[in-house]
């Protein structure tokens, strides 16, 4: 029986996409090869990665100067990437949890950083007002923070100043103005595919931001963009899976209808987190409240409860709630393919035990 999946990462992917790239993985068309075995030096395996790049620019609606590349190393590996290719003196940062504050701790290696809003003092409970530097080489946010649950949902206006956004986790769940960005990249993991490779959007005059530093030729986003993200042999399987899920968002309409299945799966959620005498957010700004990371916790007298309650939920065929290790509680991860069904029956859940406990 197919679960109820709120896995914050990998995430619930389209049945669509799951079939077609196992078809994939026995042949690929009429390749006579698996999608796992064929040469990414090929006409087959080309039209793979031409059409992935193709649906990310229609889909978000990609000017003509940006370039759209699929990287190894994670979210994690940009981390670095992004000081050592952009910066000479100074970065802002702003930081909204754990993966901002990894960012910062990367980008301390290469000059100076400054924080220019952080929400820190709240335990990061809330998405923190941005003011805009002029004397910084860019500004880096994180969207959407996948272990705290709060979220951005403006493109902000930084004028000159390169703004760069790791949208992990709510890439295409949400229109987004590209222009507005140096630079946008992700684990594709969270919303737009398996896991193993990431995306990333660059504008091209940005490709040349440092020249008194070298770099290696992995981790310059140059090299990347010369050869068409095929520098090194790309993670064929996983670019082959994102394309599979981008056709599924193109085909129920694009990140427009996206946009209205998250606002909808997010109020019936915290509509039931705030109904529910046994529960409570965790995020203290309501207008921070991502669609996509719902984080949530008991009440200080049903506490104890926490693993009968997980339990519960696991003999409900729902799997992917219990938070984040590092802070514990609940998360419920609503990505592109998560159904108003799987959230109704998470609901149902916590009022079946509201029943039985409170």
């Amino acid at each position: 029986m197919r679960k109820h999946i709120f896995n914050a990462g990998p995430c619930k992917l389209p049945e669509q996409a799951l079939e077609n790239t196992a078809e994939a993985v026995k042949e690929l068309g009429n390749a006579g090869q698996s999608i796992m075995e064929v040469s990414h030096r090929s006409k087959e395996f080309q039209a793979v990665i031409d059409e992935a790049q193709d649906l990310f620019k229609e889909l978000l609606n990609i000017p003509e100067n940006y370039e759209v590349l699929f990287l190894g190393g994670g979210a994690s590996m940009q981390f670095a990437m992004i000081p050592y290719n952009f910066m000479n003196k100074k970065a802002a940062y702003v930081d909204t949890g754990s993966w901002s504050t990894k960012a910062i701790k990367e980008a301390k290696m290469f000059g100076e950083v400054e924080v220019i809003a952080s929400s820190e003092d709240k335990d990061f409970a809330y998405y923190p007002k941005v003011d805009v530097p002029k004397d910084v080489d860019y500004i880096h946010i994180t969207s959407n923070n996948t272990i705290r649950g709060t979220e951005i949902f403006e493109d902000l206006d930084t004028g000159d100043v390169p703004l760069i956004a790791d949208m992990s986790s709510d890439m295409m769940s949400r229109k987004i103005d590209v222009s507005k960005y140096a630079m946008i990249y992700g684990g594709a993991q969270k919303n737009v595919g398996p896991a193993g490779v990431t995306f990333v959007i660059i504008r091209k005059d940005m490709l040349d931001k440092v020249v008194d530093r070298p770099i290696p030729t992995m981790l310059k986003y140059e090299t990347h963009v010369k050869k068409g993200s095929m520098f090194n042999t790309p993670p064929c399987v996983n670019v082959f899976g994102v394309k599979e899920t981008l056709k599924w968002v193109k085909a129920q309409g694009g990140v427009e209808e996206m946009e209205r299945r998250a606002k909808e799966r997010a109020d019936m959620l915290y509509g039931e987190i705030d109904r529910n005498p046994m529960f409570k957010g965790t995020v203290i700004d309501k207008a921070s409240r991502s669609r996509m990371n719902i984080t949530f916790i008991f009440e200080e007298k049903y506490q104890n409860l926490q693993d009968d309650f997980l339990k519960y939920a696991a003999d409900n065929n729902i799997v992917g709630i219990k938070g984040h290790r590092s802070v514990g509680g609940f998360r419920a991860s609503t990505y592109n393919a998560s159904t108003v069904e799987d959230v109704k029956e998470l609901v149902n859940c916590m009022q079946e035990f509201e029943k039985q406990h409170a």
